[in-house]
């Protein structure tokens, strides 16, 4: 017994030791003499009454087992997904083990229990039959547990069985308030040691900077079963060969890592893939295959140069960024200053842009923002006013724009130091003479001032003149040197310095260092007479305008527009996945009351249209859910309008069945079983202990035996107790004399 009302154990003895108080008080000093015996017998009698009422007011009840019978009902769960086809050690696959597994639990648990055989993969269904075919593109673990829990949720079970690899796809465990209450038995099928296999573990792509430039294609791959045998690599792009190498790995298991340099198009998607052929006695050529995509060039960067005074480095400058038809550039020279005092300004930029350039710089946040990437250009910081810098500060941090800071004269005396761009930029501007390298022949024999890249440099796609990394050293060592470097001190916790000059004593000093801020990127040149590079070179020589284009276009890269797609990634067709829409205005703050329409193209030019709605406001942004359902490349396009105003417009590619998710590494995934048998109080078993099911469903079902609470109060003895104690109380204060 306990009682439904729950008190500390001090709180009973209060309210209890409260009524005993009260019951002798009430005889304590009576009006009529009683005798020991009567006070004794009329203060129990009021006790026992007032410790009944109490008792009945916290409510006594009963914990007592529930007279249903125990479940005999047990879900059987099959993994029906493609890993379920492998073969283990040349023997058969694993989704006919668990043919021969379900053979045998129906078997040991006989007419007692109910078993449903179910399957799952991509969803939950019943069985067709007793025929199990692996052809499922998922396997939904977690979410074909929260399915048995919305399908039995008016029974009781006596346990669940699930009967697979572990290769859960889903990639997430089951929802807490979603897991049936009842005790899950995991049969792993399959070795947990590697099979037979080949498998190209990753393919990741650099980014493209200038059009028709290369890039870097990062292989890794792994072979188990074979030995030291060479893996042999083919890359081919939109199905058209690239090359082909053969990698050879330094032990069974052990996984190679191989670098190709590529062309993508620049005015297409591009898809790499690369692929191992399959090998005798393979347990899966699923894996042997994976892909990424290249997308094309984004659209026009819009680029702001601000120059300190005429010069021949802002007219080389301009004139090759200017002549990249991937940007478009708007450029302010300061001239001098006029009869007032005033600073006067050279501007070439857009109809639209150049009013807000009359001063020199855009004072509002709409027109600074409005650019991609900007150049300080031989400009020092009071030419700039504080709110200026600050804005500036937060348009790469906040709008994901770049900056780059060039020239010896903007670094000269104070420079940026104490302006809110200190942080920003990718050097410690406090500690000028610190050293940023060592240069690759310690600097022996070089000329002062002249161009070397660091190991970081030599496969930036910024400073990339050439693939091969020997080559591009050279390139770079050919060109004349500066007419000066300015100290700017070594790279921040998290930059990279690219390019580095000797000093007279020999020490590597940073002449050009980047690192990324916030949404954006900043850089530093501290050379004086970059043109030379140009002016001292055959007139058929374009280093000098490769270089900054790259330069340029690399730190414009990851700004986005007002309107603005997240990038997502979908693995398998048939997926339905979620696409954001971040969506601002003018001045790049988040815009909640947009009109947006998505639409999206699937590989077979087949076009479908959607509406987004606004999933968060504060960021500005909109969700629609979007199906994939066949492999390929779809072009996303988003337009967003604010009533009669458009917002802006984006476009975004996506490679639908890049990679197989379930013939990555396809060996038998305990850990994952383990967890769910833990989760729920179950326990996994090995294929050769499914005969000790009975005995543990058993167990399940007592462990979970139904209870019931039953009041002990609410019943007539109660108030036929309160009654009769106050009945026989009122009889003997009569007969002592009591009115």
């Amino acid at each position: 017994m306990r009682f439904a009302v729950a008190l500390p154990w001090w709180g009973y003895a209060l309210v209890f030791g409260l009524a005993g108080v009260l019951a002798w008080m009430a005889y304590a000093r009576a009006a009529v003499a009683l005798t020991a015996s009567q006070r004794a017998l009329l203060t129990g009698l009021r006790a026992a009454a007032l410790l009944l009422v109490v008792a009945a007011l916290l409510r006594p009840v009963a914990v007592v087992p529930s007279p249903e019978v125990a479940s005999r009902v047990v879900p059987l769960l099959v993994d029906v997904s493609r890993s379920m086809a492998v073969a283990d050690d040349a023997g058969p696959t694993r989704i006919e083990r668990a043919r021969e597994i379900v053979q045998a639990i129906r078997s040991s648990l006989g007419p007692a229990y109910r078993l449903d055989v179910l399957t799952f993969g991509e969803a939950l269904s019943e069985a067709a039959g007793e025929e199990l075919a692996a052809t499922a593109r998922r396997s939904d673990l977690a979410g074909a547990i929260e399915g048995v829990a919305e399908r039995y949720r008016t029974e009781r079970l006596a346990g669940i069985v699930v009967v697979s690899d572990g290769g859960d796809t889903s990639g997430r465990p089951p929802e807490p308030g979603r897991i049936p209450a009842a005790r899950v038995f995991p049969v792993g099928v399959g070795s947990p040691s590697p099979p037979r296999d080949r498998e190209v573990l990753n393919v990741t792509a650099g980014e493209p900077v200038l059009p028709e430039a290369s890039i870097d294609l990062s292989v890794s791959a792994v072979s188990h079963g074979y030995g030291v045998e060479p893996i042999e690599l083919r890359v081919s792009a939109n199905g058209r060969p690239v090359e082909v190498r053969r990698a050879k790995p330094s032990s069974d298991g052990a996984p190679v890592h191989e670098l190709f340099t590529v062309a993508p198009a620049p005015d297409q998607p591009t898809v790499y893939s690369v692929e191992i052929p399959g090998a005798p006695g393979e347990a899966a050529t699923g894996n042997n295959t994976r892909s990424v995509l290249v997308p094309p060039q984004a659209a026009r960067r819009r680029i702001l140069i601000v120059e300190g005074a005429p010069g021949f480095e802002h007219t080389f400058l301009k004139r090759a960024l200017a002549a990249d038809r991937g940007l478009d550039v708007d450029s302010v020279v300061r001239k001098g200053q006029n009869d007032d005092g005033l600073d006067t300004f050279f501007v070439q930029a857009g109809e639209s842009r150049a009013a807000a350039l009359s001063s020199g710089y855009p004072q509002t946040r709409e027109a600074l923002f409005a650019y991609d990437a900007i150049v300080f250009g031989n400009v020092e910081a009071d030419f700039f006013s504080r709110e200026q810098l600050e804005m500036t500060a937060r348009f790469v941090a906040e709008r994901g724009g770049g900056l780059l800071v060039l020239g010896a004269r903007s670094f000269e005396r104070q420079g940026l130091t104490g302006t809110p761009l200190e942080p920003v930029l990718p050097v410690d501007l406090t500690d000028r003479r610190a050293p940023a390298a060592t240069l690759p022949d310690d600097g022996e024999g070089r000329v002062l001032n002249a161009p070397s890249l660091t190991r970081d440099g030599l496969r930036h796609p910024a400073t990339r003149l050439a693939a091969a990394p020997d080559e591009n050293r050279r390139l770079w060592e050919s060109l004349p040197s500066l007419a000066s470097v300015a100290l700017v001190g070594g790279a921040r916790p998290g930059a990279q310095v690219l390019a580095v000059t000797a000093s007279p004593g020999g020490e590597g000093h940073t002449l050009m260092a980047v690192q990324r801020y916030g949404q954006g990127r900043s850089a530093v040149f501290s050379g004086e007479a970059s043109w030379r590079w140009r002016m001292m070179r055959p007139a058929a020589d374009t280093t000098y305008d490769t270089i900054w284009r790259q330069v340029v276009r690399w730190l414009a890269a990851p700004a986005p527009g007002p309107v603005a797609l997240a990038p997502m990634s979908v693995n398998l067709p048939g997926a339905v996945e979620t696409v954001n829409v971040f969506v601002r205005d003018a001045r790049f703050t988040a815009a909640a009351d947009a009109d947006v329409t998505l639409t999206v193209t699937a590989p077979d030019g087949q076009v479908r249209t959607s509406t987004p709605v606004l999933a968060e406001p504060r960021e500005g942004r909109y969700a629609v859910a979007a199906r994939f359902d066949e492999p390929g490349v779809y072009r996303l396009d988003v337009a967003a309008r604010r009533g009669s105003t458009p917002l802006g417009t984006a476009s975004r590619h996506v490679l639908v069945g890049g990679v197989d998710p379930e013939t990555s590494d396809p060996r038998l995934n305990e850990p994952v079983l383990q967890r769910l048998a833990a989760a729920t109080g179950g326990q996994y078993l090995e294929p050769d202990q499914v005969g000790e099911l009975p005995g543990l469903l058993g167990d399940a079902g007592e462990g979970r035996q139904p209870t019931e609470v039953r009041d002990l109060w609410h019943n007539a003895w109660t108030l036929l107790g309160i009654m009769g104690l106050l009945a026989a109380e009122w009889l003997l204060r009569r007969r002592v004399g009591f009115a």
